[in-house]
Formats: C-alpha cells, structure tokens, sequence
C-alpha cells in the first residue's frame, strides 16, 4: 500500500505470534489516520462543513481523548492522565505527532501481552467484551472519523489520499480496483 505518510515503520513483534496481526493493523491504521490529518492545513483547523457538524479540530482532539479512553479505561493499557493527552499547540502536525507517540507507546505495551490477557472479558461502557473484541471496535471507531475527514477534504476540494488502495486522487501502476462486474470476477 502507498501511504503519503508513514510513520510507523512497522509493529514491534508480538509476544504471541497469533496476535501480531492486531499490531499491525493498528500501526498500519495509525498511517493512515495520519495520512488524512495531513492533508489538512492549520488554517482548516476550524472548518466544519456544517453548523451541527464537529471541526477537524474536534475530531482530531476527539480522536486523542477516546483513544485514551478506550485503551486506558477499557483494555488497560498504561495512557498518560487526560489533561496531558492533548498536544501543547493547536497544528496539523503536533495533532499527528502525538497520535502517532501514543499509538506507538500502545504497540509496545501490546506486544507484551499473551493470549489470555487479550481474551479477559472487561467492562466496556454498560456491557462486559473481551479485550480483543475492545480492541476491534476501537479500530472501527477509529475509521469513521478518518472516513469523516475524508469527506471534509473532498467538500474542501482537497485530494483525498488512498488509504486502502487508489483514489479519485492517487493512482499508481499495478493498483487494481474492483470498479466492474468483471474485476469482481477476477480470482
């Protein structure tokens, strides 16, 4: 995949081999989160497209404070206290920097963990999930705001960067979508 972005290299290697795939997901997540955020100014910072609608920077502050939360809270990884989340100045690039220290500081404490630590059944909100299953919903979170942002940028007519293959704005030799019946029958 061509991320405009990429700054986590790669997940650290998991403790228990058959969990290395969450890792890389959320590194590979991480990217592409960063990847949108990028595509922003710091002059975009207030817009919205809408009065009812958040700002990119309410969705970028949102973002680092739920992430906190869902993995301080709900998975029990070690997270820095609420008031320090945030970065110290309101930029593009400071938003992107701290997403990707916390994501990284994440991964390590993951790898760590075994099997059983990830199948311990935890309070989630007003329900009891595995940490996994915790895990899993976050990552889906985490692509609905990055997918708002998306359209932010293209009501903006911004170029919306592929992140999980070509866009209308970034193509490449060898990117092959799915747009027609027959490319759906490719095997």
């Amino acid at each position: 995949m061509h991320y405009s972005h990429k700054e986590l290299e790669a997940a650290p290697q998991a403790a228990d081999s058959n969990f290395q795939y969450l890792l890389d997901t959320y590194a590979s997540e991480t990217n592409k989160v960063v990847t949108v955020w990028r595509g922003f100014k710091d002059a975009d910072l207030d817009y919205t497209p809408h009065a009812r609608s958040s700002t990119v920077v309410e969705i970028l502050k949102h973002q680092l404070l739920s992430e906190r939360r869902f993995f301080g809270e709900f998975i029990s990884t070690p997270e820095p206290a609420p008031a320090d989340v945030l970065p110290g100045q309101a930029t593009v690039d400071a938003y992107c920097h701290r997403f990707v220290e916390l994501a990284a500081q994440r991964l390590e404490f993951l790898a760590k963990q075994s099997s059983e630590w990830w199948h311990v059944v935890v309070p989630f909100f007003d329900v009891k999930r595995e940490r996994i299953w915790v895990f899993w919903r976050r990552v889906l979170h985490t692509t609905h705001h990055r997918t708002q942002l998306t359209v932010y940028l293209r009501l903006m007519d911004r170029p919306v960067p592929a992140v999980y293959g070509p866009s209308a704005d970034e193509k490449w030799e060898g990117a092959d979508p799915t747009n027609t019946v027959a490319a759906a029958g490719r095997k």
